[in-house]
């Protein structure tokens, strides 16, 4: 991938910190995206310095269309190009449905789903120019399986599988691959947008009897966006370790 340049957002932590240090790996120069995380987002960066990738933060909230076209307009001014983007950005909250206003119901589905719809519009002409383009939604095991208390969060994950295959088909004329990763049980450090620990995950147990590393579901990711998948389109892909047989 190298001189591919690929936009990650939410990547100041966790899974998108360890897709950006994957795509950099791999070659790849890396605008790492925030929304407000600039401290956390300044570390992803010098870590995608160190495995061998340029990386540019930009901190923008995508759920707004003006942050989403800013940071693609970021990226190609640095850049001049866009080959990969990777929609990791989410807000995961839980409520009761009963207790489950709009103001909530936005605040989720606006990061998750039309983020991943403004950040993917904004960037399609761009896309389109790469000899490679890839765009990967990163989805959501409850929202395959169902759970309580997560009715936003499911419906803005399930949402990016149809998202996904939507794109696939309006994209595959100029080659762009779009691709859908699940990850299940994954050890991370939750941010404050998030509340405790999920109640799914208490119910939840993999069958290789362990949570997986942010890394394994970042290998997905990398393997998606380069060379040998490119004929991998439209595929809703699960890391869980049997946490979910989909």
């Amino acid at each position: 991938m190298a001189g591919r340049v690929a936009i990650v957002t939410g990547a100041a932590r966790n899974i998108g910190r360890a897709i950006a240090i994957g795509l950099a790996r791999e070659g790849a120069n890396v605008v790492v995206n925030a929304h407000s995380a600039a401290d956390e987002a300044a570390q992803t960066a010098a870590l995608v310095a160190r495995s061998g990738g340029q990386a540019l933060v930009h901190l923008a909230d995508v759920s707004n269309p003006a942050g989403a076209q800013g940071l693609v307009d970021a990226a190609v001014a640095r850049f001049g190009r866009i080959d990969i983007l990777v929609n990791n950005a989410a807000v995961r909250r839980e409520s009761r449905f009963d207790d489950l206003d709009w103001r909530q119901w936005r605040e989720v589905t606006g990061v998750i789903l039309d983020g991943a719809y403004l950040c993917a519009h904004a960037a399609t002409p761009w896309l389109r120019r790469s000899p490679a383009g890839a765009i990967v939604n990163m989805g959501g095991m409850s929202a395959h399986g169902g759970s309580a208390g997560r009715a936003h969060v499911i419906a803005a994950k399930m949402g990016l599988v149809g998202l996904t295959r939507a794109l696939a088909h309006d994209l595959s004329d100029s080659g762009v691959t779009v691709n859908c990763v699940v990850p299940g049980l994954i050890d991370t450090a939750r941010g404050r947008s998030a509340q405790g620990t999920p109640a799914h995950h208490a119910s939840h147990r993999t069958l290789l009897g362990r949570r997986g590393a942010s890394e394994e579901v970042a290998d997905l990711v990398v393997f998606l966006c380069g060379p040998k998948a490119r004929y991998l389109t439209g595929q809703t892909l699960h890391a869980n370790g049997g946490a979910y047989l989909g």
